[in-house]
């Protein structure tokens, strides 16, 4: 974090997505519910994989990471954007480190855990015969923790980093959260060095993880291709559909937000990206998941009609 005298802005002011009032009023029901169904739908698919005996295995392991990450990620977001539009619009200088440093921290393990499930896919349909000895409990706990501690240790030093350089003014963040591109563009100082160090662990974090996912379908794509039956093909396809939705919502947006080295200033255009990866993706994940995977919609139906059944 930056030391007291390096900086004479002691606070943020967010430009947020409007600044017309009755838009305002309308952002906060739209992110209200989009809040509340992530964090709900989330929670029930948590609830929903331990409490059912068929759905212990690796694919929902990870699914149910996956969901507590996204619970995490939201939180870190919305609820200050939810006050911001109800109140003024400023956070702490320390509260933006933090809130950049947690948002950034699950941005990336959630790029990192997408890989992983990618990779989960590629053993279960390019090698069936070993899956069980591959995707190993330890195996699984241990991927789960490297993508956890990768992404907090790759946040700490970019944040670190950033709230190091020196902030004298202008105070106004051209974003809804802070955000590592919007609060580099009010430093006070040449950011070039901690820009290509964003960019270089943008391509550790993001890109690599994103060319396994590439990697993994590719060889998905032709064991499947050399699957004889349409009804084999088609029940290896509904096993990867959700995740490579969920892969194109979050990918295709946060490369284009991260994968940029030069220096520019935030553009309004970047805070709609930003929408998608940080909101838009999270909420559609058990949604996603939920309506396409046949063994969470059967456990969720079970879950409805005997809810007593997830806390026996």
């Amino acid at each position: 974090m930056a030391e007291e005298n390096q900086s004479t802005v002691t606070e943020f002011i967010f430009q947020g997505l409007s600044s017309q009032p009755r838009t305002q009023a309308v952002l906060f029901i739209v992110f209200l519910g989009f809040f509340l169904f992530t964090v709900v739908g989330n929670i029930m698919i948590i609830i929903v994989i331990r409490a059912n005996h068929q759905l212990q295995k690796p694919m929902y392991f990870f699914l149910a990471n996956l969901s507590f990450l996204d619970i995490c990620y939201v939180s870190t977001n919305i609820p200050q954007m939810l006050v911001n539009l109800l109140t003024k619009r400023t956070i702490s200088f320390h509260g933006c480190a933090a809130q950049m440093y947690f948002s950034l921290a699950f941005g990336m393990a959630e790029c990192v855990l997408l890989a992983v499930m990618a990779y989960d896919r590629y053993v279960a349909i390019c090698h069936p015969l070993q899956y069980a000895a591959v995707m190993s409990k330890k195996l699984c706990s241990h991927m789960v923790a490297a993508s956890w501690i990768s992404s907090l240790l790759s946040s700490m030093v970019i944040n670190s980093l950033t709230f190091r350089l020196p902030f004298c003014g202008p105070d106004t963040l051209n974003h809804y959260f802070c955000e590592v591109p919007a609060v580099l563009a009010l430093a006070c100082a040449d950011i070039a060095l901690t820009e290509m160090v964003v960019f270089a662990f943008s391509i550790l974090i993001v890109f690599i993880p994103f060319l396994l996912i590439i990697t993994s379908y590719g060889r998905i794509l032709l064991t499947i291709l050399q699957i004889q039956s349409a009804h084999g093909q088609s029940k290896a396809f509904s096993t990867c559909g959700s995740h490579l939705m969920v892969v194109t919502i979050f990918y295709g947006t946060a490369i284009c937000m991260y994968m940029n080295p030069k220096s520019r200033s935030p553009r309004d255009t970047d805070k709609v990206v930003a929408v998608f990866y940080t909101i838009v993706a999270p909420m559609l994940n058990p949604l996603i998941y939920s309506l396409r995977n046949k063994d969470i919609k059967c456990a969720l139906r079970r879950a409805v009609s005997r809810p007593k059944s997830l806390f026996i």
